[in-house]
């Protein structure tokens, strides 16, 4: 059970930096409220994926869980945010620690299910794929 977790957790971070990639080279161009969108999904998505599958591979240290599961959110919300403006980096830091501290407990809640998993990196992989498409779609000015 452990090497699909940790392989959807590293796939999860790898598919970030990809995004922050992409999304640094077009900062200017993107307006302050697709920025903040961008900031709570970052930090929102790596805080949930982070809390569920982290919970499933460490059940019994539940609190180390949450603050790493905050801990991710909030970078990555920071990092995230901190391409566009001071505004969009604390909504970014606010979005992952209010997900990675509920991260924990949703996926302690669902009963430690394989689909459940399976269908919240889903999520977070089609969030981060709509990042994307709302980048590529803003027009140059």
């Amino acid at each position: 059970m452990s090497a699909w977790i940790w392989g959807l957790l590293i796939f999860q971070f790898i598919l970030a930096f990809f995004t922050y990639k992409f999304l640094y080279r077009r900062r200017k161009r993107i307006c302050s409220h697709l920025g903040m969108n961008v900031a709570m999904v970052a930090g929102g998505g790596m805080a949930l994926g982070t809390g569920i599958l982290l919970i499933y591979e460490f059940p019994i240290y539940y609190m180390e869980v949450t603050v790493l599961a905050s801990l991710a959110g909030m970078v990555a919300g920071s990092l995230f945010g901190g391409m566009f403006d001071n505004q969009t980096l604390l909504t970014g830091y606010i979005s992952g620690l209010m997900t990675g501290m509920m991260a924990p407990m949703i996926g302690a809640a669902a009963s430690y299910s394989v689909a459940f998993a399976i269908m919240m990196e889903f999520f977070v992989l089609c969030s981060f794929l709509m990042l994307f498409k709302a980048a590529k779609s803003v027009r140059k000015t």
